[in-house]
């Protein structure tokens, strides 16, 4: 088992990570892209509009503000997409139930989705992807009292550690910590209660919900994250991507050029900042 744990640490790499410890002691904004990889600039003059399809329900990424405009990080990055492609004045997005998103982009009522479509064999199948531009890692949260620094596998040999019930992150902490004591629990509020009053030595979850929790009124401070972020797709999946139709993958390609760009100018350290202001890497 901790060949396979070692090689989750291993796939650190593509974050550009110097170190496990470097990553566990600072946890700090992705980076997906190398800056050194050069890909083609895509000409889209000829493209008449850019529609973006997304939703209103899924804050912080997209959201109605407080005047009723759509706003999240999808949006902010939307625009910043279509300014590196030399098409702002084409692009638009709109936002649609979760449900009508598919058939919209089938019959041509735009040309991309960008609401966290799951990139599957299944969906695969029926759209095109852009490469991945923001990956959700597993993460340990502990009571500060209690926090652990790397390497943190031996050391939590035999520790009590909670994790939500039947969740991928349930069958990843056994498979590769299965040393320590696994502690389920139904809600993930019963997670958090538990640890708060230190009645677990540690949690194991999505990273992104654990940085809302550890940010939020809630957790009252007691709690940070331990250890590195664990990459493993086959439980957490490959991160969120922008889909188009299966028939236009130039357009996809064309998103890759487009977010490369922002990661490399810092546009998108701005965004994930701005978003998630408690990093869940």
């Amino acid at each position: 088992m901790a060949i396979r744990w070692i090689a989750i640490v291993m796939m650190l790499a593509s974050l550009g990570a110097q170190s496990l410890t470097a990553r566990a002691a600072e946890p700090q904004v992705p980076v997906l892209w190398d800056a050194k990889e050069r890909l083609p600039k895509p000409d889209l003059s000829k493209l008449p509009r850019l529609r973006f399809l997304t939703t209103t329900d899924f804050p912080p990424f997209n959201f109605l503000d407080g005047a009723g405009r759509l706003s999240g990080f999808h949006v902010d990055l939307t625009r910043a997409i279509c300014a590196e492609l030399g098409i702002a004045d084409k692009c638009q997005i709109q936002a649609l139930p979760w449900a009508e998103l598919e058939g919209a982009l089938r019959k041509g009522e735009g040309e991309a989705i960008i609401a966290g479509i799951a990139a599957t064999p299944e969906s695969r199948s029926k759209y095109a992807f852009s490469r991945s531009y923001l990956q959700f890692p597993a993460r340990f949260i502990m009571p500060k009292t209690k926090a652990l620094t790397e390497p943190i596998f031996d050391k939590l040999r035999g520790k009590r550690v909670g994790v939500v019930a039947g969740s991928a992150h349930e069958r990843m902490l056994r498979d590769y910590f299965n040393a320590v004591e696994v502690i389920p629990f139904g809600r993930p509020e019963d997670l958090y209660a538990e640890l708060k009053a230190g009645k677990i030595d540690a949690a194991f979850g999505d990273g992104m919900r654990f940085a809302f929790w550890l940010g939020g009124s809630d957790a009252a401070g007691c709690c940070r994250f331990a250890g590195g972020p664990y990459l493993a797709p086959e439980y957490v999946g490959s991160g969120m991507a922008i889909a188009t139709r299966a028939d236009d993958p130039a357009l996809a390609a064309a998103f890759d050029y487009a977010l490369q760009e922002i990661s490399v100018k810092g546009i998108f350290t701005e965004f994930y900042l701005r978003y998630f202001p408690v990093s869940f890497f």
